[in-house]
């Protein structure tokens, strides 16, 4: 069954998606099909080339932060992330990331 969910456990900031709490550290757990989780690591893949193409991009001084396209990109797929884990998200997720004050920055489901 393809619709149905198990629960992930999710490491924002190296974009990990484990299925066992034990096996690293993670931040937020949350219920997904395999299509929404594929979803989610597509973001998180996305999120990594953007790292890259800001790494090399840094080392050209002229363009500044907010007029980079690269932190756009990057700024847009986390809050394409911190969206899917709040609609997929347990209460303690969902509670963490409206703590953050970052929703009124997205439409949630």
């Amino acid at each position: 069954m393809e619709d149905e969910k198990k629960v992930y456990f999710i490491e924002i900031a190296s974009g990990e998606i484990s299925r066992r709490s034990t096996d690293s550290p993670w931040n937020f757990q949350i219920e997904a099909t395999d299509d929404e989780i594929t979803q989610l690591r597509e973001v998180f893949q996305q999120n990594y080339e953007a790292e890259w193409e800001g790494f090399f991009r840094a080392h050209v001084p002229f363009i500044e932060y907010h007029y980079d396209r690269v932190n756009d990109v990057y700024d847009q797929n986390m809050m394409k992330a911190y969206s899917m884990i709040y609609n997929l998200g347990n209460l303690e997720a969902k509670k963490h990331i409206e703590n953050m004050g970052i929703l009124s920055s997205f439409t949630t489901k």
